[in-house]
């Protein structure tokens, strides 16, 4: 395998479940707010607040996390945080590898997690659900792990880069 594709998005159901019980329970109490006292929010506030709830709400679901692996190395794009790809060239890499990983455990839940503010020791992650990541060793003693669903392209794409990896070791 040569080339290694991967778009990740916030789709599991029990977070889709957890933000529509949230919004319905939020958008029951304004609205029986309203009912009781119709002079605590005009009707055009009304139908705002509701709007900029459902909006903030679904916002997490156009976070897009992107992962290219190639010959010239890895890309990867996270947006919204992300505007464009960052690229990691296989001579800044000194180790890669597919490994299980505790997200809450070791990096503080999913998103952009690590670094400063939680177990340094790890480095950085960037995922979206599940517990099978890339694991990016950098030359400058930095780590780097990626999130994937898609295991076993994975490790056949890091297998046949593997010489690039080891070259620069």
């Amino acid at each position: 395998m040569r080339i290694f594709k991967e778009e990740q998005r916030f789709n599991q159901i029990w977070l889709i479940l957890v933000i529509a019980t949230s919004v319905l329970a939020a958008i029951g109490i304004i609205i029986s707010a309203y009912v009781e006292d119709h002079n605590s929010l005009s009707a055009i506030e009304l139908v705002a607040i509701i709007g900029l709830l459902v909006f903030a709400s679904g916002f997490i679901f156009l976070f897009k996390l992107n992962t290219r692996i190639d010959e010239n190395g890895i890309s990867y794009k996270f947006f919204p945080f992300h505007w464009s790809c960052r690229q990691i060239q296989w001579n800044e890499i000194n180790n890669a590898y597919v490994r299980t990983y505790d997200a809450l455990g070791e990096y503080g839940g999913w998103g952009i997690k690590g670094g400063k503010i939680w177990n340094t020791s790890k480095g950085k992650a960037i995922n979206v659900s599940g517990n099978i990541g890339i694991q990016f060793e950098l030359n400058n003693g930095k780590k780097l792990l990626i999130g994937t669903q898609k295991k076993e392209d994975a490790e056949k794409v890091l297998a046949t880069y593997k010489t690039k990896i080891d070259y620069n070791a």
